[in-house]
């Protein structure tokens, strides 16, 4: 069995937990594929963490959720399931903590269960090129300034339906309701779920509101032309794409899925009860 060993070096602890889940593992009789920026002795070493998700059978990320959210659209594209170790301040996608390294001979033995969860896709409509996104907590529309507000208009299957007058606004998975959604006051949505969270950020209208979809909804936004304000798309806090009211951002739910490995059960509301404690 190959297993991708993925270390966020920035993490505090990374070198540590690495090094213990690395030697786990190579004793347990698996392959272990490490990244040439953070090789690991014992391990077999490739270029990128592209190659070694390509190459492996499970992959396992060491740091925050940011580092699952980087590597999930790989793991995804490549139908690999994924587990995250935590080193982050929160964690609520990481399965297990440093503490719990142990767990890691399950992966070898099979015993675990895997946990799918919805993505987005993310499509902009740009001088008449298309570029595509993949998300897995969300996509977000912000202005650019300090001051003024944002008119931003929503279809769905090409009928509008609504128009915010905010800070932003931000479509988010059911994995995402705890991220940016979350701080914007959206609810928590169970992460296996199957719909999409839109919310406005900071609305000026006391109406407006956030709206689930469900799965099957095609959802596009677009700046209202008389905007004078320069606004940004934002995909999971990694690309940053400017917009203007001629181009068009549409969303879906994406055909790929992220599986993620549970090694220990963990009840998802009791764990959102202890990890906001921390915060």
């Amino acid at each position: 069995m190959k297993l991708s060993l993925i270390v966020n070096k920035d993490k505090k602890r990374a070198a540590e937990t690495a090094a213990r889940s690395a030697e786990l593992l190579l004793k347990s009789s698996a392959e272990v594929l490490t990244c040439a920026d953070f090789p690991i002795d014992g391990t077999t070493v490739m270029d990128t963490a592209e190659d070694i998700i390509r190459e492996c059978d499970i992959a396992v990320t060491v740091g925050g959720d940011g580092t699952i959210i980087h590597n999930a659209k790989f793991a995804a594209h490549y139908n690999k399931p994924l587990l995250g170790i935590n080193l982050g301040r929160i964690g609520f996608v990481a399965n297990i903590e440093p503490d719990e390294i142990d767990e890691l001979k399950k992966l070898v033995l099979g015993d675990y269960r895997i946990q799918r969860r919805m993505l987005l896709d993310i499509t902009v409509d740009k001088d008449g090129r298309q570029e595509s996104f993949t998300a897995m907590n969300e996509a977000v529309i912000h202005r650019d300034s300090l001051s003024n507000l944002v008119d931003i208009s929503v279809e769905l299957d090409d009928e509008r339906i609504i128009t915010y007058r905010a800070d932003g606004m931000l479509f988010s998975t059911p994995t995402g309701s705890t991220a940016y959604a979350f701080s914007a006051g959206g609810p928590v949505i169970q992460p296996d779920m199957r719909c999409i969270l839109l919310s406005p950020v900071c609305p000026h209208a006391l109406s407006s509101r956030q709206v689930v979809f469900g799965e099957d909804a095609v959802l596009s936004a677009s700046v209202h032309p008389h905007s004078t304000l320069k606004c940004y798309l934002t995909v999971d806090g990694q690309h940053h794409i400017p917009i203007s009211s001629d181009d068009r951002i549409t969303v879906r739910k994406a055909k790929e899925e992220l599986q993620l490995i549970i090694l220990k059960e963990k009840n998802f509301y009791t764990l959102l009860n202890e990890k906001l404690k921390e915060i």
